[in-house]
């Protein structure tokens, strides 16, 4: 377990712009121009142009670097470049990388952007075709040969421990499933607008992996999302209310693997957010009675309970009923399941939109939201607060 202490970059930048093209299964453009289209989008919102910009900061799984981004978009010298690697686990590091830029004065405004066609094509989902050798590769080849291809047959197996301990079915994961579709269902931007689902329809979906269904696995989309960054100082110039970044951490847990953790003493919880979940409660000296919203990453349904249960807001094997309950307004955005699959990058940007109070599914006097990045890889979270 860590022994850190508080972190000091706590309250030193907040996210000031938040941008985005529509979420489709077919963009027709390239990854490039879904790039910068975000930014662009992003820039105008926070009132800034593309010559105040001099970082930049994505993720490694992706095919518009940040130089390309800058001559695309019409951004100047950069002074700051940075990527972040694991998937989904990157998203709220990227803005953590912006704000220890900022907080150190090696950059002023830095934008954080994911843009990918992941439905039209490279698709995630399918799994590993092929892998250049890699000590990455060395792990997965003791899980390949056994039929374990895909992200979801990969979480499946810790799915199917955690219901064996708790002596839970899988229809427990269809509360987080509803969840997200109820908020999509009333979001305009999400996908599946206007599409609600009930627990009924969850456990009549088809098993992709037992113990995963149709319903438990978010989609796959085409589309880009940015987000802007710069000092709390700055922010307050700015024509929308800023969400200050009241902690941001990355965390690795013991024995960790990309998504193939098997040899951990343990497979009902998910160690690596627990170690974001203690610097985040360390650096913002919040804890889950405080947050408001929480925006959690939900590529897998059963990963969304898991990190209820890490950060503490449940005991072990309680979190299917505390999110039945809806103790905590969770994904108010629709989530991965519900709006769109962006590697967490639009949770964020909902996570600011209710602290603005401007979220289609407002929550009246927002003002702490928990945002979390990919699981079951080398992962990351933010702790986000209205200005004042």
């Amino acid at each position: 377990m860590s022994a850190r202490a508080r972190d000091d970059l706590g309250g030193r930048a907040a996210i000031v712009g938040i941008g985005a093209t529509e979420f489709s299964k077919d963009s027709g453009r390239s990854e490039l121009t879904l790039a910068v289209e975000a930014v662009r989008a992003a820039l105008d919102d926070a009132g800034l142009a593309p010559a105040d910009v001099d970082g930049l900061v994505t993720f490694t799984m992706d095919t518009s670097p940040e130089i390309t981004v800058a001559q695309a978009a019409g951004i100047g010298e950069l002074s700051f470049f940075s990527r972040v690697h694991y998937g989904g686990g990157a998203a709220c590091a990227t803005v953590q990388q912006a704000a220890l830029a900022i907080a150190a004065g090696v950059a002023e405004v830095v934008v954080c952007y994911r843009a990918f066609n992941e439905r039209s094509g490279r698709r995630f989902g399918a799994g590993v075709s092929h892998r250049e050798p890699s000590a990455e590769g060395v792990a997965l080849g003791w899980a390949l040969p056994f039929g374990l291809l895909t992200p979801a047959s990969w979480v499946a197996m810790a799915a199917q421990r955690y219901l064996h301990t708790h002596g839970l079915t899988p229809e427990v994961f269809g509360h987080v499933a509803v969840t997200d579709r109820k908020y999509a269902a009333t979001n305009p931007a999400a996908y599946f607008h206007g599409r609600p689902i009930t627990l009924e329809e969850h456990a009549a979906s088809r098993w992709i992996v037992e113990p995963l269904r149709l319903l438990d696995c978010c989609q796959e989309t085409d589309g880009g999302q940015a987000l802007v960054v710069t000092s709390v100082e700055r922010a307050r110039d700015l024509p929308k209310p800023p969400a200050v970044i009241a902690a941001a951490a990355q965390g690795a847990g013991r024995a960790q693997e990309q998504m193939t953790s098997y040899y951990r003493g343990d497979l009902t919880g998910l160690p690596e957010m627990g170690v974001v979940a203690r610097q985040l409660w360390r650096t913002s000296g919040l804890g889950p009675g405080d947050v408001d919203v929480g925006i959690l990453y939900d590529h897998f349904t059963p990963f969304v309970l898991m990190q209820l249960e890490e950060f503490g807001f449940c005991a072990p094997g309680e979190a299917a009923e505390f999110v039945a309950e809806e103790r905590l307004p969770l994904n108010t955005h629709g989530g991965q399941l519900g709006e769109a699959y962006l590697h967490g990058m639009n949770g964020m940007a909902e996570a600011v939109r209710q602290l603005r109070g401007t979220a289609v599914n407002q929550l009246p006097g927002a003002a702490h939201a928990l945002v979390t990045a990919g699981t079951g890889v080398p992962t990351s979270g933010l702790i986000l607060t209205a200005d004042g």
